[in-house]
């Protein structure tokens, strides 16, 4: 009898200890979860064009930019308002909204409206800048400049 309790304690060295079975799923468990959280999601596919032209505020800016185009600044300074009013989703989007607004402005001689657009633009993105060609512009350059000082 003595001796099968020393065969027994000799067999269960550490009872803490876990199976080697058991070890082994311990292991393989730890080493999913260190890759699932390694892991990286991948980037979300880019929006394209086609993707937002059928939102309201979105067409409506894509339809003031082909009437501003065309010289058709009535309808160009319509749609920019209403795509404003609709809720552009880009901020980019909103200050080139206002920019057109601040050009159609200016040219029509409304300069307090062209500055209030260029504020709006800026306040809306604060990179946002005229290239070089827009900002040197005649009519509404000194006033965009008044707006955004170098």
């Amino acid at each position: 009898m003595a001796r099968l309790g020393a065969a027994r304690r000799r067999a269960v060295k550490h009872p803490s200890a876990p199976a080697p079975g058991r070890r082994r799923v311990a292991l393989a468990s730890a080493a999913c979860l260190f890759l699932a959280a390694c892991a990286q999601t991948p980037p979300p596919a880019p929006v394209g064009l086609l993707d937002v032209s059928g939102r309201p505020a979105e067409k409506a800016l894509l339809d003031g930019l082909k009437a501003y185009d065309d010289a058709q600044y009535d309808t160009a300074e319509r749609h920019f308002r209403a795509a404003l009013a609709l809720g552009l989703a880009s901020t980019k989007d909103r200050a080139e909204a206002h920019k057109r607004l601040a050009f159609i402005h200016c040219a029509a001689g409304r300069l307090d409206p062209c500055e209030a657009a260029f504020r709006a633009a800026r306040q809306e993105d604060p990179s946002f800048a005229l290239d070089r060609a827009e900002a040197g512009h005649p009519v509404w350059g000194p006033v965009y400049r008044r707006v955004v000082p170098n």
